[in-house]
């Protein structure tokens, strides 16, 4: 199983493993981004976050409410810097990453929500993410209620009724479900959001070595889950990496569900004949 020694360089993502919320969201985004692009500067990132908060700062101050503030945000990333949503970014690990969703203006919902906590941060307005069902939405607490900004939609602004009549609209589900869906994500459950959009992605393109280093994150923030030992397991003989398969099979086996076992021990026989060719 992944250790905290596995992610020594990851600040933020050792704070997950100890179960801490004082996670930077910015940070721990990208150090998910170093594991496909192992040279990312996280500088570069920063540096872009800051002189859009530069360019926010007047007008933000300027504004003549909270709802008012939250539009200057979405006019300076969707309109000025042209960052925005796109249905093809769904077939791109780069929209997962912040510093790619910079460079080529696309993204998926979360990072465009990641992205847009982050500038206004650095301005004052303190968004909090919202893991709704089929879509990631930030939040912002005004003194009338909730509003929730749809950064996928060009930072689209939405009360909750608003919001509410939409994802129901999209989902099908009752909103008592989509009511208590809408409440402030806690950094692990984002984190974990942003993990299982790259491993659905990854094993859907088959790209296995890239979905490893995703799994071995998944197995790592929940080491008492059955399911993700399980899927490290049958990752990591696909990402041919048979020996780590091995002991992660037998451990599963002795605790697997009857209808899985048959199936795991032909995974751990195909693993063990690997090794053996490789030796």
């Amino acid at each position: 199983m992944p250790t905290d020694s596995d992610f020594r360089c990851d600040t933020e993502f050792l704070k997950l493993l100890t179960r801490r919320n004082d996670v930077d969201l910015t940070l721990a985004a990208l150090e998910l981004a170093r594991d496909a692009c192992p040279a990312v500067e996280f500088e570069t990132t920063l540096d872009w976050l800051d002189a859009r908060a530069d360019e926010l700062s007047s007008a933000i101050a300027n504004a003549a409410d909270e709802r008012e503030a939250l539009r200057e945000l979405s006019r300076c990333l969707s309109k000025t810097h042209g960052i925005r949503g796109e249905p093809s970014a769904f077939d791109r690990a780069d929209s997962s990453y912040l510093n790619r969703v910079i460079e080529t203006g696309q993204g998926i919902p979360i990072s465009l929500s990641l992205l847009y906590m982050a500038v206004a941060e650095r301005v004052g307005i303190e968004l909090k993410g919202v893991s709704a069902p089929m879509h990631f939405l930030a939040r912002y607490e005004s003194i009338d209620g909730p509003l929730f900004i749809d950064a996928y939609a060009g930072g689209r602004i939405m009360t909750a009724g608003e919001c509410l009549a939409w994802l129901g609209k999209l989902t099908g589900l009752p909103t008592d479900e989509l009511r208590f869906a809408l409440r402030p994500a806690r950094p692990k459950a984002i984190v974990l959001r942003m993990l299982n959009n790259l491993k659905a992605l990854h094993a859907r393109q088959e790209n296995w070595p890239a979905a490893w280093m995703v799994q071995h994150r998944l197995a790592a923030l929940q080491p008492a889950s059955y399911v993700e030992r399980r899927d490290l397991a049958l990752i990591s003989l696909r990402a041919e990496r048979p020996g780590s398969a091995i002991d992660l099979l037998r451990s599963c086996i002795g605790c697997c569900p009857p209808d899985e076992k048959e199936s795991l021990q032909e995974r751990l026989s195909q693993a063990v004949a690997t090794v053996a060719r490789w030796n």
